[in-house]
């Protein structure tokens, strides 16, 4: 893990503005040092001096242009900060851009919007030092080491457990989470947060209107756990009973301030029309209505604000007159709502706070998760304050406490049918037999993508793509050698999406580390023989990245790329006797048995017209499809779109793969069909409906994702490995590429998926594998995968071939 460097300067606290709280001074100082930091203090700790005041001394010790980026609608709280705090020898010249041009030297200290600089208008690169007010930040490294992803939805990340103290720790060398001046040993007088009192009102609903499910199966009760569609729904039908529960309220103080917090312009709107003399904020208003509004708010000037938690909820301070805060709606986005919360309920407040939200019986999920998330809120900061009141800004014991270990103490474990080992992938196939392997299949780390154990002999603990090639030159010599002559590396690899925000692209990007694998495996010596494209859900895909969505496609196709397939990478170690491509010891099918006139069974021979007995050797009909890719049309026919229709999308898409395999691919039949799905709403948004079918062998298109050794570890409430291979993939590898009683090899483990499948298809299955956790988890299963072949099972004895997973 990379930490946070120290690559700022130190100031003298005499250096410091004086108007300054004692903690201001103490992080200003921290962060300077620091040179790239981070604040998260509470609301009311004077975020907003903290970055004037880094600005401020920027320019005095580093002189150049300055700029602090800013929500819309904030600029006034800067304003007054400046007016207020910053006098005499600290004054400071603030003045607000919206364009280059609006540049007139290095003596004032910027201030601009977020819409500005997403639309070009300002060159960043002028600048010698920013801030960002409630700014989002740069996930980076932090995705990949410490969080597990929804292979369902993009964005939707859980810390994994056992990660979570190394997490915030790692976090606190280059942040700073505050909720009290008290957490850095200042007094906290005048720092208490007010009395806070929530009241959940629920209203009514008519269900009659809760229309229908994408099958077209009527709906009993609204129910917005079924998406975002049906909880607009449910907001649209409420939104009277809403209102009127809203009326109620302002009725018990109608001479109190109250910010009326809501989502939709239907809400502003009906707002407007029940609140006598209520201003709103929203968003085609100009920049300057929006700010007079909310100065004019904050000022006491008059009572009912309506605006949302999108356009006021960060930024804006309306503790001075105002206590009282009603939620006309409830939606799913727990930061916009947490935000909007303590745009009142912050330091400074002098009175108890009031807090009501309305929603509608058909909103009791939503209620729940934010309910939960508010409670996960709390117990994060908590933590956070801990970790400050324990090391403070700069007494964080990182070498100790980050600490990894180099290298583990070997352990191996063997069967009658798998040799497996705890231990580093080099170390490992260097103790291994040169010429032993019959074959390799392994999943290599993407890189830099996954970090899988606290140890820097981790693949994945590398800086960047060549860091990680630069490691792996020491692994792929050693799998040359312990292969035998002739026999195939089979490498599992994917490319990696880049996001522009992280490489400054600005549009996504594709890693090609596929072609990177390729040359990497040339250059140590193995034939490249080809490359199995393993077909991906590009539906699925994008609800992980959101880079291929329908709405960008619309406003610029040129940032549309495609779905990145997975890859098995096929490289032969080059056989003894170059003058015949055989290997040392080739990999030899039998051929078919076919049934002769007295029953018994013979070996087919070319031209045999015999019944073959299936499933008992390698046919003509698989060889064709293994080396010349083509799949034969039957001449069938699509059916109609309303017969497709009516089946619904899983039988649909499982039915359309079929008849896409035997029939002559149309591509203008395939979106004629997707567009009458669509129009029928029975086109899925979570899962590829009509996936392009493929007749190239050379292209997996029916891998079972599901099916891979997490499923177990999930049943076992196990740790689950972030990178599972797929068995399908496995399977198909040993039977193509291996005979019966070889050697299958992975160096990177896992949870030993292939040892396992190589026990149950007939071979020996060896690998290695650096975390304690996996391994303990992997040698279960081949123990179980060897137990499972020295008894036969009841078919078995009936002389029944039996489908050992289907028995499982």
């Amino acid at each position: 893990m990379q930490l946070a460097k120290a690559d700022g300067f130190d100031v003298a606290p005499d250096d410091i503005n004086p108007a300054g709280a004692p903690h201001c001074k103490a992080i200003v100082r921290w962060a300077l040092k620091g040179g790239c930091r981070a604040i998260f203090a509470s609301f009311g700790l004077h975020k907003t001096f903290m970055q004037i005041e880094l600005m401020r001394l920027i320019g005095r010790f580093a002189p150049g242009l300055r700029l602090i980026v800013i929500p819309l609608g904030v600029r006034h709280e800067f304003m007054a900060e400046a007016d207020e705090r910053f006098t005499g020898d600290c004054a400071v010249r603030l003045k607000f851009i919206r364009s280059n041009a609006e540049i007139d030297g290095d003596d004032a200290i910027y201030l601009t919007n977020y819409e500005t600089i997403l639309a070009g208008k300002i060159d960043l690169s002028r600048f010698i030092a920013a801030t960002l007010d409630d700014g989002v930040m740069d996930t980076g490294q932090a995705l990949t080491r410490f969080f597990q992803r929804n292979s369902e939805k993009a964005g939707d990340l859980t810390l994994f457990p056992h990660k979570e103290d190394e997490f915030w720790l790692w976090v606190h060398s280059w942040a700073v989470f505050l909720q009290s001046p008290a957490d850095l040993g200042f007094p906290d007088d005048g720092y208490v947060l007010p009395e806070l009192t929530v009241n959940w009102h629920e209203v009514p609903i008519d269900h009659s209107t809760a229309g229908y499910d994408r099958d077209g199966q009527g709906l009993l009760i609204r129910n917005t756990a079924l998406g975002v569609t049906q909880a607009s729904a449910a907001k649209r039908d409420s939104l009277p009973a809403r209102i009127a529960r809203m009326a109620e309220l302002i009725a018990e103080d109608p001479d109190a301030h109250r910010v009326l917090w809501h989502d939709l312009e239907d809400e502003r709107r009906a707002i407007e029309a029940a609140v006598p003399g209520v201003r709103s904020i929203y968003g085609s208003q100009s920049l300057e209505l929006n700010e007079a509004a909310a100065i004019g708010f904050k000022d006491g000037r008059f009572k009912d604000l309506a605006t949302k938690p999108e356009m006021s909820g960060a930024g804006n301070n309306f503790q001075k007159h105002c206590h009282w805060a009603i939620f006309v709606g409830i939606g799913f986005k727990f930061h916009d709502f947490i935000q909007a919360v303590h745009r009142i309920v912050r330091f400074g407040q002098h009175h108890a706070c009031r807090i009501d939200i309305i929603y509608s019986e058909a909103e009791r999920e939503v209620r729940r998760n934010l309910e939960g998330k508010w409670v996960e809120h709390d117990r994060l900061m908590a933590r956070m304050a801990e970790i400050i009141r324990k090391y403070g800004l700069d007494g964080l014991p990182l070498d100790d406490v980050l600490s990894r270990s180099i290298g583990v103490a070997r352990r191996v474990e063997k069967g009658e049918a798998f040799h497996i080992a705890h231990n580093d992938a080099v170390l490992e196939a260097q103790a291994t037999a040169s010429e032993s392997v019959g074959e390799i299949i392994t999943s290599i780390p993407f890189s830099n993508h996954y970090e899988y154990t606290a140890s820097y002999n981790d693949f994945g603990h590398t800086d960047d793509n060549g860091h990680f090639w630069r490691q792996m030159d020491f692994l792929t010599p050693e799998l040359l050698r312990i292969l035998k002559p002739g026999r195939l590396a089979c490498i599992h690899v994917k490319d990696r999406v880049l996001f522009g925000s992280v490489t400054g692209q600005g549009v996504p990007t594709v890693s090609p580390f596929h072609a990177e694998a390729i040359f990497h495996y040339l250059k140590h010596g193995f034939q490249y023989v080809g490359m199995i494209t393993i077909a991906t859900d590009v539906v699925k895909e994008n609800n992980q990245t959101y880079r291929l969505t329908y709405s960008e496609m619309m406003k610029d196709a040129t940032k549309m790329g495609v779905g990145c397939p997975e890859y098995v990478l096929l490289f032969r170690r080059p056989q003894s006797d170059l003058s015949r491509g055989y290997a040392d010891e080739p990999v030899v099918h039998d051929k078919p048995l076919v049934i002769a006139a007295d029953g018994s069974h013979e070996r087919w021979t070319d031209g045999d017209r015999r019944a073959q007995v299936p499933d008992s050797g390698y046919t003509l009909a698989r060889w064709q499809l293994d080396a010349h890719a083509f799949w034969p049309s039957s001449g069938d026919r699509l059916l109609t779109t309303d017969e497709l229709v009516r089946l619904g999308p899983k039988p649909l898409r499982a039915l359309f793969q079929k008849l896409s395999e035997d029939a002559i691919y149309d591509f203008q039949m395939h979106v004629k069909l997707g567009e009458e799905l669509a129009a029928r709403d029975a086109l899925s948004k979570t899962y590829m409906t009509l996936d392009p079918p493929s007749k190239d062998g050379g292209i997996w298109t029916d891998v079972v994702r599901m099916r891979t050794l997490n499923g177990e570890q999930a049943f076992q409430n196990l740790e689950k490995h972030v990178c599972p291979l797929q068995f399908d993939i496995v399977d198909r590898l040993i039977d193509r590429y291996s005979n019966k009683g070889d050697v299958i090899y992975d160096p990177f483990g896992g949870l030993m998926t292939v040892p396992y499948r190589a026990i149950l298809k007939g071979r020996r299955g060896q690998a290695s594998e650096l975390s304690e956790t996996y391994f303990r988890d992997g040698l279960r299963y081949c123990q179980k995968a060897e137990a499972k072949m020295a008894v036969p099972s009841m078919f078995d004895l009936l002389g029944i071939e039996a489908d050992l997973e289907a028995a499982e």
